[in-house]
Formats: structure tokens, C-alpha cells, sequence
């Protein structure tokens, strides 16, 4: 008796052994966003193949072009660990900007070199934060597992806004929870206090992009 053998999925339809490209085939393009280095070497890096062989440069004014209107923060008062994490999430779902509050240096490794491509600015404390969010009209959306939290399932996300996620551990500073418009908590059943801070800002942003992003221009 024979076994049948399952269908290829689609990571086995193609060698993933090595990602990305050799060197460029055949006459070079002459679109200035292309880089000779990369032509000339190949294009290893972490980015979707309509992105091959371009200029960072490049590649970043062509996701500013159609950025989103949300912004992302992090509090860093404790050199939190999942910064890496939430920059790599809001490049994939190509937010406005990542801002850290607190602490300037940050882990980038769990970025995986994303940062490259994301907007990334700097705060001192959270009263600084929200003078830029009040500035530029955005609505700060707080989250935190806290009593009288609005679950985030079923909250209404405004466009413009500036999601706030707090650190591992302590989770949110009083003067972020108490000067934020909204706070929306995640729906959790086990036995754990609260989830991992990088995994909590890539629910929260996603809730956002099914709520506004339009979908047919997704990659």
C-alpha cells in the first residue's frame, strides 16, 4: 500500500535555502532608485521583492507615499527588550512613526535591520509625547489591561491616533494611563497577569489596519 504524499506547500515551491537575489541579469536598469552595489552583488536583505535592488532611500520615500495615520510609543524606562519587536511590527504594517519615551537606546536586534525603514523618534518623558501627539492632532489610545479599559475586540479605533503600549513588567506609567484619551485592553483566558509587550503592540496595531487600512493594496 502507497502513502499519498501531501501537495507542496507554498515556503517548498521555491529554494528558501538563500533569501533574496544574485546579481542583477543581463543590461543594468537606468531608474535612478536602483543601486549599482546591489546590482552589481545581489539583494540579500529583509525586504519584499518589489523592493529588490533599490536604494534604502528609496524605499523609504516609496512607503511614505502611503504610510498609515497611526503612530506607535513605547515607554523605555526600564531598557525594555520588545522595542525591537514593535519597530519590526509598525514597518510591516507601515506606520507613521515608532516613538520611544524614556531611555534612547533600545535593543535593535529583535528589528531585524527594519529600523532602516521606519520613522523612529525620541522622547524624554511621556509630557513630551503628548505635546507632539496634541500637535499634530492625534488621538493618544493607551494600552493596558487596567479596570475600565475598553477591549480592544470591540473598540473603535480613531484614524489618527498614537497607540501607547507600556513596558514588560509594569506596564504603563500613571502619567500615560492618566493622560491618554482611551484605554483599550487585550481579551486574555489563561493564568498569566499580561502578554508579552511586542506581541500586545502587533494585536493592537492589527485592529487598527482591519478597522482603516484598505486591504487591496497590501502586499
Amino acid at each position: 500500500m502507497t502513502t499519498e504524499q501531501p501537495e507542496a506547500g507554498p515556503t517548498e515551491w521555491v529554494n528558501r535555502e538563500e533569501v533574496g537575489v544574485g546579481p542583477w541579469p543581463g543590461t543594468w536598469p537606468t531608474d535612478p532608485r536602483y543601486d549599482p552595489e546591489l546590482l552589481t552583488n545581489g539583494d540579500r536583505r529583509n525586504v519584499v521583492d518589489a523592493y529588490r535592488y533599490w536604494r534604502r532611500e528609496a524605499i523609504v520615500s516609496d512607503v511614505d507615499t502611503r504610510r498609515h495615520p497611526f503612530h506607535v510609543a513605547i515607554e523605555n524606562f526600564q531598557h525594555d527588550h520588545n522595542i525591537g519587536t514593535v519597530v519590526r511590527t509598525a514597518n510591516a504594517f507601515a506606520a507613521a512613526e515608532v516613538h520611544i519615551v524614556g531611555r534612547r537606546r533600545w535593543n535593535r536586534r529583535g528589528a531585524m535591520v527594519t529600523d532602516r525603514y521606519q520613522h523612529l523618534r525620541h522622547h524624554e518623558d511621556v509630557a513630551s509625547l503628548l505635546d507632539f501627539a496634541t500637535a499634530g492632532g492625534l488621538t493618544v489610545v493607551a494600552v493596558d489591561n487596567t479596570p475600565g479599559a475598553e477591549p480592544v475586540e470591540t473598540a473603535v479605533l480613531p484614524r489618527e491616533c498614537l497607540l501607547l503600549f507600556g513596558q514588560e513588567g509594569p506596564g504603563l506609567s500613571e502619567a500615560a494611563q492618566t493622560d491618554s484619551a482611551k484605554v483599550v485592553s487585550i481579551a486574555q483566558f489563561g493564568t498569566t497577569r499580561s502578554i508579552n509587550a511586542g506581541v500586545a503592540a502587533g494585536i493592537v496595531m492589527h485592529a487598527w489596519i482591519r478597522q482603516h487600512a484598505d486591504l487591496a493594496k497590501a502586499w
